[in-house]
């Protein structure tokens, strides 16, 4: 489609955007929590009720139909939403464990390991370095947040990040 780089950066937003987007289309049907409401010690629960398998399901499925419009193979897109919405839900996990509610907004926390994983995973078949990576990271930050607005603006989101 376009460059490499690009087509990258734009399936992992597409990857991480496909859960929100999920959730408007299906308006709370099939919200199963990944976690089953799952609480640990901590009195906090596994990941929170925002990580939903409609979210997986629809991310990956979307995913990997970008992926083959844009021509690459369907494990391709594939890999990219699994490693997309891993750094995710860790970043869930994470986010738990430090108390923060679900949907709350821990900056970098938020963008970096779902945007680090699939980039670094995914260099060779790209054909980028692992420095590019590094770059599409940084550039995953601010465009994902200028996305999230819109997202909001546009009624998409229930909040602004």
């Amino acid at each position: 489609m376009f460059s490499p780089f690009i087509d990258l950066l734009v399936l992992i937003l597409i990857a991480n955007g496909s859960p929100v987007v999920a959730r408007g289309l299906f308006r709370g049907k099939l919200d199963q929590p990944m976690d089953f409401g799952l609480t640990l010690s901590d009195g906090y629960r596994l990941l929170g009720a925002s990580k939903t398998w409609r979210g997986l399901l629809f991310s990956l499925l979307f995913t990997a139909q970008c992926a083959i419009n844009m021509n690459y193979p369907l494990h391709s897109g594939l890999l990219i939403a699994l490693l997309s919405l891993s750094g995710d839900t860790f970043s869930s996990f994470i986010k738990r464990r430090l108390g923060k509610p679900s949907k709350s907004m821990f900056l970098m926390l938020d963008q970096i390991p779902e945007s680090l994983l699939p980039a670094l995973i995914m260099v060779a078949e790209f054909s980028l370095t692992p420095m590019d990576a590094i770059y599409l990271v940084l550039i995953f930050i601010p465009v994902e947040l200028l996305l999230s607005r819109l997202m909001f603006r546009l009624g998409v989101r229930q909040k602004p990040y």
